[in-house]
């Protein structure tokens, strides 16, 4: 095989193109530091031996060095082997046909504990699978999380960090690529708190979406040296970051460079364009961690961390201090719930089954698109405040409807193991807040989409939304969307939570919005941004100049005068 091409394997597991591998063979080495009589070197996902081979060649036999492979596919195995064994020696490498999260599992629920399959490597140089452990069948996914200790949606690539961590002897190097996910979301506290108490990390490269293989996620590379105990206390590392540009100001200084990789090299943060035309943003600088171990990992340099730091002055409130930010209604079985074609069902008479959905496809940057809503058949009402389900037996046509997908309903075990009667949706809400003002956000977009709706609508489970449900919480409703669709914010989001995807799309989820700083309210700037939305919510004409002084009223409430 072309190590060029990148291939995706069944397990999850993706190729590394020569490239990237060279890429990271230079990083490895440049913190690799006084070498053992024989050093090795360990790739536990190996595939087709990329990684192995780009690292041999770098070292070019300027030490003595074994690499140890580990490979479930008996195909990639011997391509494997036929790759390194253009380059090396057969007694300078072992590629074994075996799984390595069995080989290098936990002994004695320490990651410290040494025995003859821990702590025998000088170096891991990796690429392993992204995937869910979920998509290897139950009984697979539940061994690793009942071997390492790990519980809910587990990445595959958290144990194999696990394993890779019992390999490595202490002041051993780590060159690893994963999804970047982990460095910001909330699935990924657990991750960044056993790196930090593990490792003492050099560097952090997000790749972002620079596209540099194939992947289905963003990857990032970590570099660290295994710290020789937990006590030892993590220092600031390096980080760089790399996103494409899609949003470029007429005066912005551009400089022109070859290739990523090149972009890569540089010192300095900067706008760069590459000869494919394709414009990114590059910025570097120090990783400071929190005390707290699972906060994210926040990669902003001096200039970034100024500008923060006078926005959180000027902070009142955190959104999630005054308002709970809520998904969507989630059914598990959207094809029976959100049929596209009522009308062919003949059940859509009995009205009160059926409520208007407000769905992604419905929001524009300040109200919902005034297009006729989907419709959900939602058997859930308000009883004394409290969520409550009808009695089917009320709704001859709707009961004859659901029966007919009963049994793929009651295949919802975890809906019946709760309690719930098999027609119920997974997470309804509850009803009672549906009439109440509300912001409405899909949880992806490539800009803030923060729209305000007092339909009373259903809000599906691709978007989330926050209620007011009291009249003086209404005003703080549109001060909090005035402020969310603005340019500041957008630039704070990008720098706080880093979570672009692909195309320059942005993830919107609970976790970060509920950490939206909101400047007073009482301030004669806040009282005019919530007389700016007001108007924008009215689909105003002037959408345009409002828009342009509303932006200008935020900087304002934030302090900053220029």
């Amino acid at each position: 095989m072309n190590t060029e091409t990148v291939t995706i394997k069944n397990s999850g597991a993706t190729f590394t193109p020569t490239a990237l591998a060279d890429f990271l063979s230079d990083k490895i080495l440049r913190y690799f530091d006084g070498f053992p009589e024989k050093c090795t070197i360990l790739d536990p996902a190996c595939g087709d031996g990329a990684l192995l081979t780009s690292i041999a060649k770098k070292i070019n036999n300027t030490f003595d060095f074994e690499l140890r492979g580990y490979e479930t596919n008996i195909e990639y195995l011997i391509e494997a082997k036929n790759n390194l064994s253009l380059y090396l020696s057969e007694n300078q490498y072992e590629i074994n046909h075996c799984d390595f999260l069995e080989v290098a599992m936990p002994r004695a629920n320490d990651l410290f504990f040494t025995c003859s399959n821990h702590e025998f490597t000088d170096v891991v140089i990796a690429n392993p699978p992204y995937v869910r452990t979920q998509i290897l069948g139950a009984e697979k996914s539940q061994q690793i999380a009942k071997t390492y200790n790990l519980k809910g949606k587990i990445d595959l690539y958290y144990p194999f960090l696990i394993g890779m961590t019992n390999a490595l002897k202490k002041g051993g190097i780590i060159g690893v690529i994963t999804s970047n996910r982990y460095l910001t979301t909330k699935s990924g506290a657990e991750i960044r708190k056993f790196l930090i108490e593990n490792y003492d990390i050099l560097e952090v490269i997000d790749l972002g979406d620079s596209k540099l293989f194939d992947a289905a996620v963003l990857p990032a590379i970590l570099i660290g040296r295994k710290k020789t105990s937990k006590r030892q206390l993590s220092t600031p590392c390096h980080f760089t970051k790399i996103y494409e540009e899609f949003q470029l100001s007429k005066n912005g200084n551009i400089s022109k460079i070859h290739s990523v990789y090149d972009i890569l090299k540089q010192e300095n943060s900067a706008l760069y364009t590459v000869d494919d035309g394709r414009v990114f943003n590059y910025s570097v600088g120090l990783l400071k961690h929190s005390h707290i171990k699972t906060d994210i990992w926040q990669m902003t340099n001096d200039d970034e961390n100024k500008w923060i730091e006078q926005i959180q002055k000027n902070t009142a409130f955190y959104i999630g201090d005054k308002f709970k930010v809520r998904i969507g209604i989630k059914s598990c079985a959207d094809n029976v719930f959100l049929n596209e074609n009522w009308g062919k069902e003949f059940i859509s008479s009995e009205k009160k089954l059926f409520r208007p959905l407000i769905s992604r496809e419905n929001i524009e940057r300040w109200t919902c698109s005034t297009g006729e809503y989907s419709k959900v058949l939602y058997p859930h009402y308000s009883a004394n405040g409290k969520r409550a389900v009808y009695d089917l037996s009320q709704f001859p046509k709707a009961e004859q409807y659901l029966n007919k997908h009963r049994k793929q309903l009651e295949a919802r075990d975890y809906v019946i193991q709760a309690g719930r009667r098999w027609y119920e949706m997974w997470v309804p809400q509850n009803p009672e807040l549906w009439k109440f003002p509300k912001l409405i956000f899909p949880d992806i977009s490539v800009g803030a989409l923060f729209s305000y709706d007092e339909s009373g609508a259903i809000v599906n489970g691709n978007c989330y939304w926050i209620v007011a449900q009291i009249d003086n919480e209404k005003e703080l409703l549109l001060l909090i969307q005035g402020v969310a669709n603005s340019s500041l914010m957008a630039q704070y989001h990008d720098l706080c939570f880093n979570n672009k995807l692909y195309s320059g799309r942005r993830r919107y989820l609970s976790q970060y919005i509920e950490k939206y700083p909101i400047p007073d309210p009482s301030s004669v700037f806040s009282k005019r941004i919530i007389e700016i939305v007001k108007l924008l919510n009215d689909k105003c004409s002037l959408k345009k100049e409002l828009e342009k002084e509303l932006n200008d009223c935020v900087n304002k409430a934030f302090g900053f005068t220029d």
